[in-house]
């Protein structure tokens, strides 16, 4: 049902740099940047906005850039490694951590794998994959 999804960002370079690392273990990568906008799809041809499934840019009102409360977005990735990778690229640029890969309730062996961690800006991600 989501096409697409904008995220505030108060530094731009910063930001890419951020995104870059963290998508590109689960599968996407930066499709155009320019006019204040960086947009991000799945790896594959096609280099517009209408490629995008993730827009980083400043707010269109003007006014700084602040993660939300209670807000989140999740991205799948194909398997626990690009979980940690994604996680591991992230915290190396800029990212802070909210709970490092692993297993969600941490006992279990299978099922929902996953890491949370913060943007630059202090938006909250989450990547994750299901292990059978």
């Amino acid at each position: 049902m989501i096409a697409y999804v904008t995220i505030g960002a108060i530094d731009g370079d910063k930001s890419g740099d951020f995104y870059d690392a963290f998508f590109d273990p689960i599968g996407s990568e930066r499709k155009l940047a320019g006019g204040g906008w960086i947009g991000y799809g799945k790896t594959g041809p096609g280099k517009t906005m209408m490629d995008c499934d993730t827009a980083i840019c400043s707010p269109f009102d003007g006014k700084a850039a602040r993660a939300g409360n209670g807000i989140m977005v999740a991205y799948a990735a194909p398997s626990p490694e690009a979980v940690k990778a994604a996680y591991d690229g992230g915290m190396k640029n800029g990212g802070t951590d909210e709970g490092a890969p692993g297993f969600r309730p941490p006992d279990a062996k299978s099922g929902f794998y996953a890491a949370y961690l913060r943007d630059p800006t202090g938006n909250k991600l989450c990547v994750f994959c299901v292990v059978q």
